[in-house]
Order: structure tokens, then sequence, then C-alpha cells
């Protein structure tokens, strides 16, 4: 009985000594996996250390009928006044172009892909902060993309 106290114990406290970097992890679900031009979604999030830097992620979830290997993103990071402090369009690799093998981890006929947006950026004060996505395929829906959104990670010393 002690024993089970005591690993009880050193289990709580090694999980309240760890420090999380993840400051956002969201993710926009795509209705009925077509995806409008129209629909750029956003995420908000708060920076409490402007000290750091964080590296930035988007989020893709496809399906296996997917009819190109890659997806072009266009991502927009604004402050609490809307100005704009990032913004790039982004190849996303889904599937070798050659062999038609996902890059994405998947389950069934579903991929997910963590694929680096910005690395090492530097928030120039603490606030909120939006992050917006929209997809640059051209093609109105874009078929089988499921949900696409982002993590923020604090880079930790």
């Amino acid at each position: 009985m002690t024993r089970s106290i005591s690993l009880l114990l050193f289990g709580l406290i090694f999980l309240s000594s760890c420090e999380t970097n993840t400051i956002l992890k969201d993710n926009y679900d795509i209705p009925d996996a077509k995806w409008l031009i129209k629909d750029s979604p956003s995420f908000d999030f708060e920076i409490t250390d402007a000290q750091a830097t964080y590296n930035v992620f988007y989020n893709v979830r496809n399906n296996r009928n997917y009819l190109y290997h890659n997806l072009y993103l266009t991502h927009y990071l604004t402050d609490s006044k809307g100005k704009i402090l990032h913004q790039h369009l982004d190849e996303i690799i889904l599937f070798d172009q050659v062999t038609g093998k996902p890059s994405g981890e998947g389950l069934g006929d579903i991929y997910d892909h963590k694929v680096l947006a910005f690395k090492d950026f530097k928030f120039p004060q603490k606030g909120k902060y939006k992050i917006k996505i929209s997809q640059y395929m051209r093609q109105n829906p874009l078929l089988d993309i499921v949900s696409a959104g982002f993590s923020i990670e604090k880079n930790l010393p």
C-alpha cells in the first residue's frame, strides 16, 4: 500500500514539474472535407513571454482520396491591432510524387501532417495575436482536406 502511494506521489510531482511549451494547438474541421476558398479560419492566442522564440507548425489532415501530392497554404500572423507580422505562401507535401506514399502519419485512410511554417519567431511584445490560414490551390472547393490549423510551440532553453 505504501509503495503505491509513493509511486502516485512521485507521478504527481513529476507531472506538475513538466513545463508545457505548446501555446496553441487548434484545428478547423472543414465541413464535408470541402475547403472553400472563402473559408480562412483564424485562431486567437496569447503570448506571455516576448523574450522567447517560437516555432509555428501547420497541422493538416487529409484523406487518401486527395487528388494532389501537395497543398499550397498561406498564413497571416497579426497582432491585436490587425498589423500583419508574418505572411507566407508555403507548399506542404502530402504524398510522395513518384510513389504516392503519404508523408504524414495515418490511420486507415486519414493522414496527419505537422509541418514547420516558420522557425524561431520572436513576438514583438506580450499580448494577443491571431493566425489565419487560407488554401491557395485555386480549386473551389478543394476536396478531401479534413482539417487545417496550427501548433505554436515555445522554444525551451
